[in-house]
C-alpha cells in the first residue's frame, strides 16, 4: 500500500524543483556525507565530536544561500527546539551558582560552551537535511552514508574487544599546547583509543569504544546505526554491499555483549520488537514470522556460546547502579530547586550516596564527586535546563513522532524508530554529540517526507519505499 495515503508524505520530487547547482557546484549532501561516512578519519586526526562543528559550516552556508533565494524552510515545532536552544544559552549565567548538594565551583565554563555550540551546530544539521529535497539528496544516500559509519562502529568493537590496549597520537593533540593536550576531559574527545578497560566483573575487562569517546557511546550510535544499516545497505543494497552489512551485523554480536552495555542489549530487544510491529502494520505477516523464527534461532545460538556467560557474568554485577541513583536523585533535586532554567551545565556532587565524607579511594573507586548530569540526557537536561528546558527538549521529539506516527514505509518506520529510542535511552546515556545528531536527522527525514519543498513539483515515484 502507498504509504501516502495513511502518514501524508509526498511523492519524490523532481529534480528540475530545487537543484543543487543553485546554491554550490558541489554535489548536494556532501558535508553530510563526509561527516558520517569520513568520521573515523576526524575520529584518528583528533577532531572526533569537533567535526561537527567543522562541518556546521558549510551546511550552514548553504542555508544562508537558501534563505537569500526564499526557501528556508524551517520544520513543525520548531518553536519548542528554538526555545530550548534560548534556555541553553540563557542557563549559562548561573554557572557561577551552586545547587544544594553539589561542590562549589564544580560548573565548567567551557563543558558548557561546548554543550551549547553542539546543540547550536546540530540545528544547523537539523535545518541544512530537512531544506534538502529528497531529489537532491535522497534517503538512500543518507541511509548509505550512516551504513558506512556503523561498519566503522562494528569494526571499531571488534578492534576494541581484541586489541582493547591500541591507542595513538592524534595529529591534534600534537598541535594543542602540553597542559591543554593533557586536560582529561579533551584527552577523551581528542584521543584515538580502542577501547576502555574498566573493573565490571570483579575484574578488568576491555569495553570497545572506537571511534566514539566513551564505550556508552558506541553502544548508543551503534543502535542507531544500525538501522540505516539495514534499511540502506540490506533491505535496499544488493550485492557486496548486501552481504557486507549481513556479515558486519553477524561480527557486532561480539562487541555488543563484550560492551557489557544493558541499556544497548535492551535497546536492540525494542528496535526489533518495533520492527515486528511495523511490518503487521503493513500487512507483511510472513515476514514477521520469519523475523521471529530468526530471532529465535539467534537467541539460541547465543545461549549455547560462551558469550552467555558474560551476559550472565554482568547481570550478576550491577557496577554503576547505585552511582547512578545517587546522580539521578541529585539531578532531580536540583530541577526542583531551579525549574524554570536550571542551573546552566552539571555539578559535582558533595561526597557519595553513603556520605558527604566519603571521597575516592582504592578501596572505593566508585565513591564521592559523582558528576551530576553526565548517566543520561534526561539527567543532563534536568541540571541544566530545568523542568522547563527539559519539556521543551523532549517535546519538540515527541511532536515529531505523534505527527509521522502513521508512517509505515521503510525510512519512515526507521527515522520513526531512531527518534524513539532517543526517550529510552536518556535515562542512561548523554545524546550528545553524535546520538543527538542521529534523532534529529530523523526528525529531518520525516519533515521533508511530509512537506515538499518550496516550488517542488510531485512525481509518482514510490513512496512507501
Amino acid at each position: 500500500m502507498d504509504v501516502s495515503s495513511t502518514s501524508g508524505a509526498p511523492a519524490s520530487l523532481s529534480p528540475a524543483a530545487t537543484t543543487p547547482s543553485r546554491f554550490t557546484s558541489w554535489p548536494a549532501g556532501w558535508p553530510f556525507v563526509a561527516l558520517f561516512a569520513g568520521y573515523p578519519l576526524w575520529w584518528a586526526l583528533g577532531l572526533g565530536q569537533f567535526a561537527f562543528w567543522v562541518f556546521a559550516l558549510p551546511m550552514a552556508l548553504h542555508l544562508w544561500r537558501r534563505k537569500r533565494a526564499g526557501l528556508l524552510r524551517l520544520p513543525p515545532g520548531f518553536t519548542l527546539w528554538a526555545l530550548f536552544l534560548v534556555w541553553s544559552v540563557a542557563g549559562l549565567a548561573l554557572l557561577g551558582l551552586t545547587p544544594p548538594g553539589a561542590l562549589p565551583g564544580s560548573a565548567g565554563l567551557a563543558g558548557a560552551l561546548v554543550r551549547v555550540l553542539t546543540y547550536l551546530a546540530l540545528t544547523v544539521l537539523l535545518l541544512y537535511v530537512g531544506n534538502l529535497s529528497r531529489a537532491e539528496f535522497s534517503d538512500g544516500a543518507v541511509a548509505r552514508a550512516l551504513g558506512w559509519l556503523c561498519l566503522a562502529t562494528v569494526a571499531g568493537g571488534l578492534l576494541g574487544t581484541f586489541a582493547p590496549y591500541f591507542e595513538f597520537t592524534a595529529p591534534l593533540e600534537l598541535l594543542l599546547p602540553g597542559p591543554l593536550a593533557r586536560d582529561p576531559y579533551l584527552q577523551t574527545l581528542i584521543h584515538p583509543a580502542a577501547a576502555q578497560v574498566m573493573d565490571v566483573l570483579g575484574y578488568e575487562a576491555p569495553r570497545p569504544k572506537a571511534p566514539w569517546e566513551y564505550t556508552n557511546s558506541w553502544g548508543n550510535n551503534l543502535s542507531l546505526l544500525v538501522i540505516w544499516l539495514v534499511i540502506g545497505w540490506v533491505c535496499r543494497g544488493r550485492g557486496w554491499r548486501r552481504w557486507t552489512a549481513c556479515l558486519a551485523l553477524a561480527l557486532s554480536v561480539v562487541p555488543i555483549v563484550y560492551s557489557l552495555n544493558r541499556g544497548l542489549w535492551v535497546g536492540l530487544a525494542l528496535s526489533i520488537l518495533f520492527a515486528l510491529v511495523q511490518l503487521a502494520r503493513r500487512g507483511r505477516i510472513v515476514e514477521v514470522g520469519l523475523c521471529c523464527l530468526a530471532g529465535l534461532l539467534a537467541a539460541g545460538a547465543l545461549l549455547l556460546s560462551p558469550l552467555m556467560g558474560i551476559v550472565e557474568d554482568r547481570a550478576a554485577n550491577p557496577h554503576s547502579d547505585d552511582g547512578r541513583a545517587v546522580a539521578s536523585a541529585a539531578a532531580v533535586r536540583a530541577a526542583m530547586d531551579s525549574p524554570v532554567i536550571g542551573w546552566g551545565s552539571t555539578r559535582e556532587a558533595l561526597g557519595s550516596g553513603t556520605s558527604i565524607a566519603i571521597g575516592k579511594s582504592p578501596e572505593c573507586p566508585q565513591c564521592g564527586n559523582h558528576v551530576i548530569g553526565n548517566n543520561g540526557q534526561l539527567w543532563l537536561l534536568l541540571i541544566a535546563n530545568g523542568w522547563v528546558g527539559t519539556a521543551f527538549f523532549l517535546g519538540f521529539f515527541a511532536q515529531a513522532v505523534w505527527r509521522h506516527r502513521f508512517d509505515v514505509s521503510l525510512v519512515g518506520s526507521g527515522a520513526l524508530l531512531t527518534v524513539l529510542l532517543l526517550f529510552w535511552y536518556m535515562f542512561f546515556y548523554v545524546a550528545l554529540t553524535a546520538p543527538l545528531a542521529l534523532s534529529l536527522t530523523a526528525v529531518a527525514l520525516l519533515w521533508r517526507r511530509s512537506t515538499p519543498a518550496p516550488g517542488a513539483v510531485a512525481t509518482p515515484e514510490g513512496v512507501g519505499r
